[in-house]
C-alpha cells in the first residue's frame, strides 16, 4: 500500500491496530505489517489464512471496538492498494495441515 506522502507512518500505526483486532480471529494465521526501508510510504501486509472463508468472514467481520474502519485505511492511502494472491507451498513457519512444512 501506498500511502500519501509523509503518512506512512500513520497508516502502518492504523494496520498494527488492524493486526491488533485479528489476535485470536479463526483462521487468522500471520498478519504481518511492514514499511519499505527505501519508502516509508510504502507499506505491505502479509496476511495468512486458513482459507478463503476465513478471510472474507474477518473482512465482513465489524470493527472490534476501538479498531480502525475500513475508511481510516482507505483515506491514509495514495492509490488503491495492489493484492497478490499466493498458494503457500511450504517453507519455514507455519506447519501444513498435515504438520509438514
Amino acid at each position: 500500500m501506498t500511502a500519501h506522502p509523509g503518512r506512512g507512518g500513520e497508516l502502518a500505526a492504523v494496520l498494527l491496530r488492524v493486526a491488533k483486532g485479528l489476535h485470536g480471529f479463526p483462521g487468522c494465521e500471520t498478519y504481518l505489517i511492514s514499511q519499505e526501508a527505501a519508502d516509508p510510504d510504502t507499506v505491505h501486509v502479509i496476511e495468512v489464512w486458513r482459507d478463503e472463508a476465513c478471510a472474507q468472514a474477518a473482512l465482513a467481520a465489524p470493527s472490534p471496538a476501538g479498531g480502525p474502519a475500513p475508511a481510516e485505511v482507505l483515506a491514509l492511502l495514495a492509490s488503491p492498494p495492489h493484492r497478490t494472491d499466493l498458494a503457500v507451498l511450504g517453507g519455514v513457519g507455519l506447519p501444513a495441515a498435515d504438520g509438514q512444512i
